[in-house]
């Protein structure tokens, strides 16, 4: 059995309609995954299974999220040890310390093209910073008029999505960091 971490695009069904964390752990164990856990009403899974493709189980998550729910949402799935990988990479850890919730990671589904990281740097804040680390995007951004949060899209970097510094933290608690 291997361990894996499950990150959904979005947890928004439609207007007023949201995915409820034990609905969406039920979903999972009715795909035969084992030792299903949810951490904060998110979209966060983890979960174990035996060895298969990262694609496979991403096919399999989304799949069954759309017949269960009735709407397509992209999952992102890594291996723990990838995740540990990832947590272990925060280039920011004095802010993460300081403001957790200011230090994000953009996980994605494929690397992100080192052109779209260079189109990026124009958004990046007088009081904020960016990073691609392994094929993610790690920000430090500024709550007050960040521009670099809305410019990581699907459209300008493909299919992802952002987590802050405590849940990367508290996933990697999970997986056994």
């Amino acid at each position: 059995m291997r361990t894996y971490v499950a990150l959904l695009y979005s947890v928004i069904l439609g207007e007023g309609r949201r995915v409820v964390m034990a609905d969406l752990k039920a979903m999972a164990q009715d795909l035969g995954l084992k030792n299903v856990r949810t951490l904060v009403a998110t979209g966060n899974l983890v979960f174990e299974t035996e060895e298969t493709s990262i694609s496979a189980l991403e096919k399999r998550l989304e799949a069954a999220f759309e017949k269960a729910f009735g709407k397509h949402v992209d999952i992102i799935v890594r291996t723990a040890s990838n995740w540990l990988t990832l947590a272990a990479g925060n280039p920011f850890p004095d802010e993460s310390i300081a403001t957790a919730d200011q230090v994000a990671v953009r996980v994605m589904r494929q690397p992100v093209p080192d052109e779209a990281v260079s189109a990026l740097n124009s958004y990046v804040g007088a009081d904020e910073r960016m990073q691609a680390v392994g094929g993610d995007i790690w920000i430090y951004f500024s709550r007050a008029s960040s521009r670099l949060l809305s410019a990581t899209s699907h459209k300008r970097l493909g299919i992802g999505t952002s987590r802050n510094w405590n849940t990367v933290r508290k996933l990697a608690e999970m997986v056994g960091g």
